[in-house]
């Protein structure tokens, strides 16, 4: 990161001028101390603490006192206008809900198309591609680090014969498709390249989403291949290729999910994933891009955790962090740059193996947090996910949730609905201080990349994870039916989902085929090809797709750029 502009190191009180007159103030505290002279104490219930998931305090109640400093026009607003508080689009869901994807990958590829179609028919409005593990590695199906874990949890694709096959009957020009990936994520968008090109749709006709975010590998969900250095490099050849040639396709999509899961605080998600975000906004422009040229693209993917208010203020945020830097640090000038466009998940973390069927409670309040914050785009997760991949019937009620939510909580009808609270606005502000001090910090240590290279995210996640288990192992923090209200001796069963191992064999034969049956002359020279486009530090989207084009498998192509680039070990955290 670079240095902050002025007016983004000033605070909210400096930057807006609004204080309640002096009698005001007097009638607020009189009323507030016969307020407490009636109540008493209400520091704790049961020997509950009142603070937030990510161990904020929370005041007993919030007066206008507690937003005296915020303007309404400059801090608030309307929506679709700055600071974009309320919302990235004027009328948010009066005009067009939130797409609802459900993350679903699972088995062998025509497994997938079969859910994909199921999920389609049931009303599902985009597609979200979950990859098997040695996927994400960059390892083909019979490389002796994918035994046990083919298709396990998400799908395997090997090569562009499976990703037609994935995709088999559904059309690209008119589906919008997310795609959870992150190392190998420019050989999976040349996949989808010549997938679609087999349809007859162009790539500037393509919408979607590549996940691509490699920087929260190393800080929290440590699925790298290559070093931070060459791995950015690529992350920047995609940016620039979807820039050129893609105008409705995000080739990025920078995760705080992973980071919230790997045991962050809302503020340290909220903080650590725009912070990534303006490290890749650093590095294209560093290769020569306009920042209005790619900036309207980028997207952001946040978790939905289990505190409401905390989650409905951190999007809210988000949106006028992003805004703010945008504009001031960055020169951007393209309303649609401003625009902080974001996926919302469910927090899988949050989910119990004991009753499972409460998950179902857990993702309904996430999901009606992530529609009163002003989310894009929706996947809710499914009540047996923390035992296995989702079975067909747990799928449906979590997309079945998500329509609830839009058309019978009555959420969808006025835009922002909790604009105005004290205690939203005020936890809104706060958030954004917090956020702003840690910005500070990564920048006091030479920007993201020294950062991770020091350990610095990864021992601060380490400090709040151990904080939030040791609160729950107390009995500090209730988690139902794990620590309070537990069913002694009686547990819930409900059928799940297994992959049977049948699936790396069908998918090992598969590929063996493949390799015969391909023009294997072909193959050599376009992976000598990717070899020299390397070595010379070219674009690598063109390569990544003439290799698609003649079969090359995706652990063939990660082979090459090994060679170049070496592989990233971890160095010692303490």
């Amino acid at each position: 990161m670079s240095g902050l502009s002025h007016s983004s190191k000033r605070t909210l009180s400096e930057r807006v001028s609004s204080a309640l007159p002096k009698t005001e103030h007097r009638r607020l505290d009189e009323a507030h101390e016969q307020w407490a002279a009636q109540v008493g104490s209400t520091e704790e219930l049961e020997g509950r603490k009142f603070i937030t998931v990510s161990s904020v305090p929370i005041k007993d109640m919030y007066t206008p006192k507690d937003v005296e400093d915020i303007d309404f026009l400059s801090e608030v607003g309307y929506p679709g206008a700055p600071p974009y508080t309320r919302g990235v689009h004027p009328a948010m869901y009066r005009k067009r809900l939130w797409t609802m994807r459900q993350f679903s990958g699972m088995g062998t590829p025509a497994q997938t198309n079969e859910r994909y179609h199921f999920l389609l028919k049931e009303g599902q409005m985009g597609l979200s591609v979950a990859f098997d593990l040695p996927t994400l590695m960059g390892y083909d199906s019979d490389h002796i680090r994918s035994r046990g874990e083919v298709g396990v949890c998400g799908v395997a694709v090997d090569s562009l014969k499976d990703m037609e096959m994935i995709f088999k009957g559904i059309d690209l020009g008119k589906i919008s498709t997310s795609m959870t990936i992150n190392a190998p994520a420019a050989i999976i968008l040349a996949f989808y390249i010549v997938v679609a090109e087999k349809q007859g749709v162009r790539p500037e006709q393509l919408r979607g989403t590549l996940q691509n975010d490699i920087l929260k590998e190393y800080i929290a969900q440590k699925e790298w291949i290559y070093p931070p250095v060459p791995s950015m490099k690529l992350i920047v050849d995609t940016i620039e290729y979807g820039t050129r040639h893609m105008p409705q396709w995000n080739t990025i999509s920078i995760s705080g999910y992973h980071i919230r899961e790997a045991g962050a605080t809302a503020v340290q998600e909220l903080a650590y994933t725009l912070a990534d975000g303006f490290a890749y906004i650093e590095a294209a422009m560093a290769r020569g891009l306009e920042v209005d040229e790619f900036a309207p693209r980028l997207s952001l993917f946040f978790n939905s955790h289990l505190d409401f208010f905390e989650e409905v203020a951190k999007y809210r945020a988000a949106r006028k962090i992003w805004a703010r830097h945008l504009k001031e640090r960055y020169g951007a000038k393209d309303e649609r740059s401003l625009l902080c466009r974001f996926h919302t998940q469910t927090a899988g973390v949050s989910l119990t193996a004991q009753q499972p069927e409460n998950n179902i409670v857990r993702v309904t309040w996430q999901a009606m947090a992530a529609a009163m914050g002003g989310t894009q785009s929706l996947h809710t997760n499914s009540m047996d996910e923390t035992l296995a991949l989702p079975s067909e019937k747990a799928a449906l009620i979590a997309l079945r949730t998500q329509q609830l939510v839009a058309y019978e909580s009555g959420v969808t009808n006025t835009i922002d609905p909790l604009a105005g609270s004290y205690f939203v606005e005020a936890l809104t502000m706060q958030m954004e201080q917090e956020a702003e001090k840690i910005f500070e910090e990564i920048e006091n240590r030479g920007g993201v990349l020294s950062a991770i290279d020091q350990g610095y995210f990864q021992r601060e996640l380490a400090k709040s994870a151990y904080t939030y288990q040791k609160a729950v192992e107390k009995g500090e923090r209730i988690v139902v039916g794990v620590n309070k209200f537990v069913m002694e001796g009686a547990r819930v069963e409900i059928p799940v989902l297994k992959i049977d191992e049948s699936v790396e064999r069908e998918q090992v034969q598969s590929l063996r085929q493949l390799r015969q049956a391909r023009d294997n002359d072909k193959v050599r020279r376009t992976l000598g090809d990717l070899g020299a486009a390397a070595e010379r530090g070219d674009n690598l989207m063109p390569s990544f797709i003439e290799c698609a084009r003649v079969y090359a498998t995706l652990g063939e192509m990660v082979d090459v750029l090994r060679g170049v680039y070496g592989e990233y070990e971890e160095p010692p955290m303490f």
